[in-house]
């Protein structure tokens, strides 16, 4: 049950957080948002506020952005058509009844002429059984009623085609663009909460009975040399004891301002096909809100690159499509991390969110890189 709560949790977040960055340039560009979905299917949830419907969908697995003008328009009042019409306190129509026009004893009925719902915002008609025509203004909000169900109507400045190609464009990148944001703003939590490996090699926990703890390593120590070589970064003194298992090495370090020579030798441990040395010690953990912004700008990059490396290598044949999962596989790993704990549950979440964001920029035609294409 954990990991059925999780997996819908870690997806709507995911939806979400995507479908809001389409959702909120839409509304900046001035674009009419008719429907705001996480999931797909019937609905299990709706709520209208303001004029965009809000809906839960039962099937998790994506949701969208219905915004006025992606889709063709279908109000089309033609000659010779009889509608109803109920005006506002401006005089003009606020609501245009399609059908059903009984039920309305307070429209006017009238014979349409002419009507022009896009840019002028008129209906040309005449009340049934007179033969003045009369123009009718339209609230740039009205509602055409078909069915009993009401409709906003859309004048062209308030669809996705009337906005200029960077509006457009902003509108359809901006739901990967969030998928960016979440992943650095997890990064950045994990970072802030949990601490960031430092460059420096510091040595951080050691674990009991390991070569270092034998030697004799505190938790604090930095390493100035080994073998009388300068280190300086994690990096190089990670090589160094990997690359000499069951070696016996001279380093120095500093604890507390003094120098101490210390003499470890690396175990042995099987990795593949190579044997590499290991000491038993992680690097040393800082807790800082300040490092946690470059590093989790740092970690968007480098998983964003390796998505981008792998997404070639499919192409290039190098990657075989046997190797990616579906939704089965995402939960199966999900499971996993479930298991593992709260932050390697955040930090899968975070190569989930910054996937999508980079697989949603592909140029396919279902895609929003492939709509971006377009523009």
């Amino acid at each position: 049950m954990n990991t059925i709560v999780a997996f819908i949790l870690m997806f709507g977040l995911l939806v979400f957080v995507h479908e809001f960055g389409h959702f909120i340039f839409a509304k900046r560009a001035g674009m009419l948002v008719r429907e705001f979905a996480i999931g797909f299917g019937p609905k299990i949830f709706s709520v209208k506020k303001g004029e965009t419907l809000y809906t839960i969908r039962i099937l998790p697995m994506g949701g969208y952005v219905r915004v006025a003008g992606e889709d063709p328009e279908i109000v089309d009042l033609k000659p010779g058509q009889h509608i109803g019409l109920i005006f506002n306190q401006d005089n003009k129509v606020q609501k245009i009844v399609i059908n059903h026009k009984a039920k309305y004893p307070q429209a006017h009925v009238i014979e349409v002429e002419r009507a022009d719902l896009d840019h002028e915002l008129i209906i040309i008609g005449s009340l049934v059984g007179e033969e003045d025509l009369k123009t009718y203004h339209v609230a740039e909000n009205a509602d055409y009623i078909m069915d009993e169900v009401a409709t906003q109507i859309a004048p062209y400045n308030r669809q996705f085609a009337s906005k200029t190609k960077r509006q457009r464009a902003m509108q359809l990148f901006a739901g990967p663009l969030m998928n960016f944001v979440l992943t650095a703003v997890l990064f950045f939590f994990m970072g802030s909460i949990q601490g960031i490996p430092v460059d420096e090699a510091i040595l951080g926990e050691i674990q009991p009975n390991s070569p270092a703890d034998i030697a004799g390593f505190q938790s604090g120590d930095e390493v100035i040399s080994v073998q009388g070589k300068s280190i300086s970064q994690w990096s190089e003194f990670q090589q160094f004891i990997r690359e000499n298992p069951e070696q016996e090495l001279l380093m120095t370090v500093n604890r507390s301002g003094q120098q101490i020579e210390i003499t470890v030798t690396p175990g042995a441990n099987e990795e593949g096909e190579l044997t590499i040395g290991r000491i038993g010690v992680l690097p040393y953990i800082e807790k800082s809100p300040l490092r946690a912004v470059p590093y989790s700008i740092k970690q968007t990059y480098e998983w964003s690159k390796l998505i981008v490396i792998n997404v070639g290598m499919l192409v290039s044949g190098q990657f075989s499509l046997d190797m990616l999962g579906g939704p089965v596989a995402i939960y199966d790993v999900t499971d996993q991390m479930v298991q593992s704990g709260f932050w390697t549950l955040i930090h899968w979440t975070a190569a989930l969110s910054v996937n999508l964001g980079v697989i949603n920029l592909l140029p396919l035609p279902a895609l929003d890189g492939g709509r971006l294409l377009f523009i």
